[in-house]
C-alpha cells in the first residue's frame, strides 16, 4: 500500500507498518511501499515504536512522506 493510501485511510494519526519498499539516498531511507498493521492511539505510539524489530516502523500520517535517517555503525575505541 502506498503512504498517500495510508493517509486517506488513517487521517492524523499514528499506525504501524511494515516497510516492503524503500529507496536510500545519501543518509535517508524514504519509504514509498507499507503493509499496515494497525492505528497506534497516541499515549501508545512511543512504546510501539521502541519495541519494533526489523522492518517494523510507527509514523504519523501527518508526515507527506516516511524519512528515516540512516546511521551507519561506527564501532567503538578505547585507547589502551
Amino acid at each position: 500500500m502506498k503512504w498517500e493510501e495510508v493517509q486517506q485511510i488513517f487521517p492524523n494519526q499514528f499506525v504501524k507498518f511494515e516497510v516492503l519498499h524503500s529507496e536510500e539516498t545519501d543518509h535517508q531511507e524514504v519509504i514509498d511501499d507499507v503493509a499496515v498493521i494497525g492505528p497506534i492511539s497516541d499515549e501508545d505510539a512511543t512504546r510501539e515504536l521502541l519495541n519494533s524489530r526489523d522492518k517494523t516502523l510507527v509514523y504519523h500520517t501527518s508526515k507527506d512522506q516516511v524519512v528515516v535517517k540512516v546511521r551507519k555503525n561506527i564501532g567503538l575505541r578505547r585507547s589502551l
